[in-house]
């Protein structure tokens, strides 16, 4: 790695303020209606009766395939969120001047399966401890968070970090830096849909990257 290597690597690593962000566009990106895999409309409004979280946990592509498979997610899109910039591009989001996380709208039917298991499996299949970056994937649009659509869904979100905390922590591998909190606090308060292309990927492209960088321990019982 050269020296600009590792200059570009520590400014990707800090969040970019408010002021200084990119100024994005006001128009979002088109994206197909359908998900690829079980044909369900992955942006809303959805039936009142299913529940979302946005979950992000490193290259988005990964975290999407394995919660499309999950029993009782009933739809995923990825996109940006967390960050300020208006309908960004994959590579805007990528110079870390957006302040956006690589995001995965998980819509799920909480008759089925919980926020909660949702968030079992969110805490299984990361490293939650890595900061900016997930493997050697580098930089704050791979930080680990949870935005909920309500308070209520918070509460349940930095519960369900701290048991998973204690987890780590007795396990003597660092600390959660997940960023938790309602979506409508975090940057622009919007999730904001990838381009097409990203929407399922691994689906459309099977031998694609993946990027999973899991602690190996297990959520409390």
């Amino acid at each position: 790695m050269t020296w600009f290597d590792q200059l570009l690597g520590h400014r990707k690593k800090e969040l970019i303020s408010a002021d200084k962000a990119l100024a994005g566009r006001s128009e979002a990106v088109p994206v197909a209606d359908r998900h690829v895999v079980n044909g369900h409309p992955i942006s809303g409004p959805f039936d009142p009766r299913y529940s979302a979280v946005i979950l992000a946990g490193g290259c988005f592509w990964g975290v999407e395939e394995i919660f499309w498979q999950v029993p009782g997610v009933y739809s995923t899109a990825v996109g940006y969120a967390g960050g300020f910039t208006p309908n960004p591009s994959y590579d805007e989001v990528c110079s870390a001047r957006t302040g956006h996380t690589e995001s995965v709208l998980v819509v799920f039917d909480p008759a089925v399966i919980d926020l909660e298991g949702i968030l079992t499996i969110f805490w299984e299949t990361h490293d939650p401890t890595q900061g900016m970056r997930q493997g050697n994937d580098v930089g704050t649009q791979y930080r680990s968070a949870i935005y909920t659509f309500d308070d209520a869904d918070a509460a349940v979100a930095r519960a369900s970090a701290e048991r998973f905390a204690g987890v780590v922590h007795a396990a003597g591998i660092g600390e959660v830096t997940t960023e938790v909190k309602p979506l409508a606090q975090a940057g622009s308060g919007r999730f904001y849909y990838a381009e097409d292309y990203h929407q399922q990927y691994l689906a459309k492209n099977p031998h694609g990257y993946r990027c999973h960088s899991a602690t190996g321990l297990k959520y409390p019982a």
